[in-house]
């Protein structure tokens, strides 16, 4: 797993909009039908602008990135949508290999998004949805040294404590996590390893991400309802 210990980022909240109903000064002349009307247009205007509002609030998706030429691509079909990642073959070769490797061996479909931390990371590919651990191929060299950055969107190898202990887990960062890039060569301070992108589907990282989570079988961030990964396929 990524490292327990680092803080938690805060969510942001965001305020509705509100809507000032004009009313029409006493005495101002107006007979009782005429001030009806102009009540009734009024209410009319503000209706159109709540509905104005609703719709400049309703962000569509963004448009799909463009892979690099030569870069490998990857859906991950889960039960919440589709995530379509690049791959970075040349920045993080072993980490590249090692997820198509188990994209290949078919080991993903049935496995879950298991730890989801809103603001911070969604982390998948290690356990069923009964929780149970899947067995997995040695241990990857950690690319943390790449110089690729874990900002939000960015996929990554996730670990124990132990620098060189990355297997088939993976996260998605769902904000700019710079403190968990390389800093230096502690163990404190090496850093994840960063090896993809989202180019398509961050709207549906964003709805994982804040699923309702608890506490099962000793684990924290437990989605209550699993996120199950269906199927992961590589374009071809």
């Amino acid at each position: 797993m990524i490292n327990d210990h680092w803080d938690e980022h805060p969510i942001h909240s965001f305020e509705s909009s509100r809507t000032i109903f004009w009313a029409s000064p006493r005495g101002s002349g107006q007979v009782p039908h005429q001030r009806a009307g102009a009540q009734r247009q009024l209410k009319l205007m503000s209706i159109y602008f709540v509905l104005f509002g609703l719709l400049l609030q309703t962000a569509a998706p963004a448009a799909p990135l463009q892979p690099a030429p030569g870069n490998p691509v990857v859906t991950i079909e889960t039960s919440m949508g589709a995530i379509t990642i690049e791959l970075f073959k040349d920045q993080a070769p072993v980490s590249t290999a090692n997820f198509l490797q188990y994209v290949r061996d078919g080991f993903y479909p049935g496995t879950v998004w298991h730890r989801v931390v809103p603001g911070y990371v969604i982390q998948g590919g290690g356990y069923t949805s009964e929780l149970a651990e899947k067995g997995t191929r040695p241990p990857i060299q950690n690319e943390a040294t790449n110089g690729l950055s874990n900002r939000r969107g960015t996929v990554a190898m996730a670990r124990t404590r132990a620098l060189r202990s990355a297997t088939s887990q993976f996260y998605i960062n769902l904000a700019n996590n710079t403190r968990l890039d390389h800093q230096g060569f502690s163990p404190d301070m090496f850093g994840y390893a960063v090896f993809g992108r989202v180019i398509d589907g961050m709207d549906v990282v964003d709805r994982i991400g804040a699923v309702k989570t608890g506490v099962r079988d000793g684990m924290e961030d437990v989605p209550l309802e699993p996120v199950i990964i269906k199927a992961v396929t590589e374009k071809k």
